[in-house]
């Protein structure tokens, strides 16, 4: 595939009517080697976050190893692209008949619950047709945590209570070869001390239980760059993570994992929308709510935008977005800074969308459409190049002296 240098020469070239995605390979390898260096433990690509098996395929060339498979679909084609890797099944709730066909046709062996069951369900799943239970199952045991030092909250739809995790983890225990707690601090952590709460309920979980941890899995959480979200350096989050890891009541030998998605593919990838009508301070564009804008439209997350093109700059006022569709919910409030001269037929590049947004794209009401290129230019924020500001003189960043 030809790589173009940046947003700019793919405008040139192609005049898009239809939305482009923008992918950096450079973006994707860097990140995931940045993971597979420095945090201090095993780091699971979290799929859902972006599923493309080209991104796959980098990840695992810069050292990413394991994956974060959340169904059968996923486990389906992360196999198929990547033959050797390890897959582990973290959804907690999964079909029968998923779990078997993981376990005995991709080789999964990790499988995460929440609930007594969830692991009955796994047990029985994994039996064979002579009645012979699974001797080398990794199950982990979601606990519940906080997301109080989150921008996206995950901590209503799964997790086993601190109160009630002591019988479920011992019963667990009788089952499987490893015994690991997991859990998930939320999307976009802006502060380590979210899992400095965390691994505190993981503490207390372990010692009410009694039993041997194998594996301490930190989840997600850890987050990218975006206007308004300036989190600390990723450093900092693994040098606390590691320091409360050493002091849990655990194996000598126990392993430390973490499910990275935003941080390891928001810089992968972004769009080139085109204006078909600016209305005051409103740009009706050609992609939003139904296509790779979802999070802008529904969370009111904010991206980076920068106008494309060769013609005069204005002063920067507060725009909004409303997408291609009939649908009224198709619309994004931002506000997203542009020069205040921008009008119908311009190119905007919309940035950070290779993590959720280019994978949630529909067909919706016909649109949807639109090809991919690659560009060899820098994305426009990131962890990884080393040319941030250090904000860690912000308040809500936990010292590490």
């Amino acid at each position: 595939m030809y790589i173009y240098p940046d947003a700019r020469s793919v405008v040139r070239d192609l005049s898009p009517d239809e939305p482009v995605i923008l992918q950096r390979p450079h973006a994707a390898a860097r990140a995931g080697r940045f993971f597979a260096e420095k945090f201090p433990g095993k780091s699971l690509y979290a799929v859902k976050a972006n599923p493309s098996p080209d991104l796959l395929e980098i990840l695992w060339a810069s050292g990413i190893t394991h994956y974060d498979v959340a169904s059968i679909a996923e486990v389906r084609m992360a196999r198929a692209t990547l033959p050797e890797a390890t897959l582990c099944f973290m959804h907690p709730v999964k079909t029968a008949s998923a779990i078997r066909e993981a376990y005995f046709q991709h080789g999964v062996k990790t499988f995460s619950l929440d609930t007594h069951e969830e692991l009955a369900k796994i047990v029985a799943a994994t039996t064979d047709s002579d009645g012979n239970a699974a001797t080398d199952l990794r199950l982990c045991v979601r606990l519940r945590v906080s997301s109080e030092y989150s921008e996206l909250s995950l901590a209503s739809k799964f997790g086993i209570d601190l109160a009630d995790a002591a019988p479920l983890l011992q019963a667990t225990r009788q089952v499987a070869d490893w015994l690991g707690v997991c859990f998930h601090v939320g999307s976009q952590a802006m502060t380590p001390f979210a899992y400095v709460q965390a691994l505190d309920r993981v503490r207390a979980a372990v010692a009410q239980a009694s039993v041997v941890i194998d594996v301490v899995d930190v989840g997600g959480g850890f987050p990218s760059v975006y206007p308004g979200m300036e989190p600390p350096p990723l450093e900092d989050y693994f040098a606390i993570i590691h320091r409360h890891f050493e002091a849990l009541p655990i194996a000598y030998n126990a392993e430390l994992w973490c499910e990275p998605g935003r941080a390891l593919c928001a810089e992968y990838s972004s769009l080139i929308v085109k204006v078909e009508k600016r209305r005051g301070d409103e740009l009706f564009i050609n992609d939003g709510a139904y296509g790779a804008l979802y999070d802008a439209a529904h969370v009111a997350w904010r991206f980076p935008v920068q106008l494309v093109g060769d013609g005069p700059v204005g002063v920067e006022q507060e725009f909004a977005f409303y997408g291609p569709t009939c649908d009224d919910a198709d619309y994004m409030e931002g506000p997203f800074m542009l020069p205040g001269n921008v009008a119908a037929g311009d190119y905007i590049e919309i940035g950070m969308l290779g993590a959720y947004g280019c994978a949630m794209r529909t067909a919706f009401n016909g649109f949807g459409r639109g090809e991919a290129v690659k560009v060899a230019d820098e994305p426009m924020a990131s962890l990884y190049r080393g040319d941030r500001d250090d904000p860690r003189q912000s308040d809500n960043v936990v010292s590490l002296r």
